[in-house]
């Protein structure tokens, strides 16, 4: 068996900051090939990737995390070491106590009780990436490609992300809003203030886009997710002088859009209104878009029913099917099979002191024993 709380700890004590490792998957590695996983380390890059199975036979439930966390911060205004994994009144303090190395010990000491009991009927699956708080290029990504070409079958995929609000519970992630980042770049002329025709200034040319980005509603939302919106995170004008008219302007933005949008979508839009822009001026406008994933929504169904059964009976209520939030690695699972996220209440991720309650850990790997329950009951073959 395994004791959830004690791998936590371990998992703590590995300062696994993106891109290190710090040894945090030898740890999940080393559990999991006690229960009898055949385990395969997926390295890209720099970057650490676990995918570890449980069995052959159809139907493969997957448990989906990260072994990464963000950094700690100001260490000296933490009440205890961000590493230590100190428990302090019933209370785990530790950098990743929340988001999210407790659910990957929950689960694994799910599948412990699981596998005595003798309920799992097809096999159980794991994809442990240490980049998804980074770029996320070299992980959860690369692995869903690799395993897509192997034609490996994932049936259903839960992801351990800290999805609860304000209790345990409340709240399951059946879906995400994708996100395009872009930086808009405009080259002018360098000149003097007092000589305005010998030059081109690129700080009104970007202002007027960024102006006519901001203004456009974009939808009024999509069923089951929230409105569209477009938020400007940078502007950038390199100049130190007061009687320079500057070169170059810049900015960045993102935007979190549900399904009446691509990011391809949204890409062309920009570059239109940038294209626009640059008519007339004498300068260039240049449009760098990253798309980092499309929204998606696992509609509700067999499989969100055995998820919000599961923590009916553990929790007591009915959990609130949300795609609120940022993004997760689930948008890249999401091609390969159905998908929602179950963790955690996320309020002191990324946080100083970053923090969950034993009793909720607890809680949350009786979930996780009950979903695999019922999971193999409602798909599993006899």
């Amino acid at each position: 068996m395994i004791d959830a709380i004690n791998l936590t700890k371990q998992l703590i004590r590995r300062p696994s900051v993106t891109p290190a490792d710090a040894g945090a998957m030898d740890v999940v590695q080393e559990a999991l090939t006690g229960l009898g996983f055949v385990c395969r380390r997926m390295k890209f890059g720099e970057i650490e990737n676990l995918y570890a199975r449980y069995g052959t036979a159809s139907p493969n439930l997957c448990f989906a995390g990260h072994t990464d966390v963000v950094p700690v911060g100001d260490a000296g205004a933490w009440s205890q070491d961000a590493f230590e994994a100190a428990v302090v009144d019933g209370i785990l303090i530790g950098r990743g106590a929340v988001d999210m190395k407790s659910a990957i010990a929950a689960f694994a000491a799910a599948c412990a009780a699981a596998l005595a009991a003798g309920q799992v009927t097809g096999s159980l699956s794991f994809l442990i990436t240490g980049d998804e708080e980074g770029v996320a290029t070299h992980g959860t990504r690369m692995v869903v490609e690799a395993l897509d070409l192997e034609d490996e079958v994932i049936s259903h995929c839960v992801v351990g992300e800290p999805s609860s609000s304000a209790v345990f519970g409340d709240m399951i992630k059946v879906g995400r809003r994708g996100s395009i980042n872009v930086e808009i770049a405009v080259q002018g002329v360098q000149g003097h203030v007092a000589y305005p025709h010998r030059a081109a200034n690129p700080a009104p040319v970007l202002l007027r886009l960024l102006l006519r980005l901001q203004d456009r509603r974009l939808d009024e939302g999509y069923p089951e997710f929230q409105p569209s919106n477009l938020e400007i995170t940078r502007i950038d004008v390199p100049n130190t002088a007061t009687n320079v008219i500057p070169g170059t302007a810049s900015a960045r933005l993102n935007i979190r859009f549900n399904p009446n949008h691509t990011g391809d979508d949204l890409a062309r839009w920009i570059q239109a209104e940038a294209d626009a822009a640059a008519r007339d001026f004498n300068g260039s406008v240049t449009v760098t878009p990253q798309i980092s994933g499309e929204a998606f929504l696992t509609a509700p169904g067999p499989f969100t029913d055995v998820v919000a059964a599961a923590v009916r009976d553990v929790a007591g209520r009915d959990p609130e099917l949300s795609t609120s939030g940022g993004t997760s690695d689930a948008r890249f699972i999401r091609a390969l099979c159905p998908v929602v996220e179950l963790g955690l209440v996320g309020a002191t991720m990324h946080q100083v002191d970053e923090r969950a309650p034993i009793a909720e850990i607890l809680q949350l790997q009786a979930t996780y024993e009950r979903l695999i329950e019922r999971y193999f009951e409602a798909f599993g073959e006899a």
